[in-house]
């Protein structure tokens, strides 16, 4: 077993479950600290991995790393991301409207006013839902910071369809905001996509931007590669996805046939896709009908 990666696979669905470690480690019958060592590696008995999951309620084999895994809340999604993210050289990203390591610090302001809007008019659970906006802003944060640090390279296919949701209904747009923050979010998301048609038009070293324009992809997927280990995630939580939304379930899986499917599709949806100046200029075309 490779200890390190149970450790973050049982991080990220605690995070998943929303209990507290606190609770985790009391029903386990072990410290607080005892847990953070599990998450952070140290050698587990096969036993407690099966108390864990019966308690987190997901197979054993998921805490393993083994099939596929499940996400469905943003915030244990996000977590598995950071996580690939650590050792990724590559990520290849298909049908989202931005690649969030690549947006600028506007993204995450607006993304933060829409969190405390939503959980300021929230009748109840308030303080849940303002802990759990900070806890997933954190992580964005933290993958942000890593991929500055890191800088592995991205490969970026924007689906046309889905720029047009964005740019309509701006940053955070399944939540309930206000007309005042709703029309700054869709501001933001057009700084957004301008931003994106810059980098297609300057193509840095290490960033690709491709715009399906004409063919729409069936949903957004990514695929992680590090020198040992490719992840596909299959992704239902969008970046902006707010921390009591719970809009579809995410996969995650390392299994060769999946990996490689994708694989081909992410490669004939390239060949179609307009890139460079071409794409830039068709991608800002979008932008006037929802300024």
């Amino acid at each position: 077993m490779r200890f390190t990666e149970v450790g973050q696979q049982l991080r990220a669905y605690r995070l998943e479950s929303g209990l507290r470690a606190e609770e985790i480690a009391a029903r386990l019958g072990v410290s607080r600290a005892a847990l953070y060592r599990y998450e952070k590696g140290e050698v587990i008995k096969l036993d407690t991995i099966q108390r864990l999951a019966e308690l987190l309620k997901i197979s054993p084999l998921s805490l393993l790393g083994i099939g596929v895994e499940y996400y469905a809340r943003p915030v244990g999604y996000f977590e598995r991301m950071r996580q690939a993210e650590e050792t990724a050289d590559q990520i290849l990203q298909v049908a989202e409207p931005v690649s969030y390591l690549t947006t600028t610090d506007r993204f995450d302001q607006a993304l933060a006013a829409a969190f405390e809007e939503t959980a300021s008019q929230a009748t109840t659970e308030r303080g849940a839902l303002v802990a759990a906006g900070e806890q997933i802003l954190g992580i964005l944060a933290a993958r942000k910071r890593l991929y500055g640090q890191r800088r592995p390279s991205i490969i970026c296919m924007m689906s046309a369809g889905r720029i047009r949701s964005f740019l309509e209904l701006g940053v955070g747009g399944a939540l309930p905001l206000s007309d005042r923050l709703r029309r700054q979010c869709r501001d933001v998301a057009a700084a957004e996509v301008e931003h994106v048609a810059a980098l297609m038009e300057a193509e840095p070293m290490g960033l690709q931007f491709g715009l399906l324009a004409t063919v729409e992809p069936p949903g957004p997927f990514k695929i992680l590669r590090a020198r040992d280990r490719a992840t596909l995630a299959i992704n239902a939580h969008r970046c902006d996805s707010g921390p009591g939304q719970a809009p579809g379930i995410a996969m995650l899986t390392s299994a060769d046939e999946a990996l490689a499917s994708h694989q081909r599709a992410a490669e004939g949806l390239w060949r179609e896709a307009l890139k460079g100046a071409q794409g830039a200029a068709k991608l800002r075309g979008l932008i006037p009908a929802f300024a």
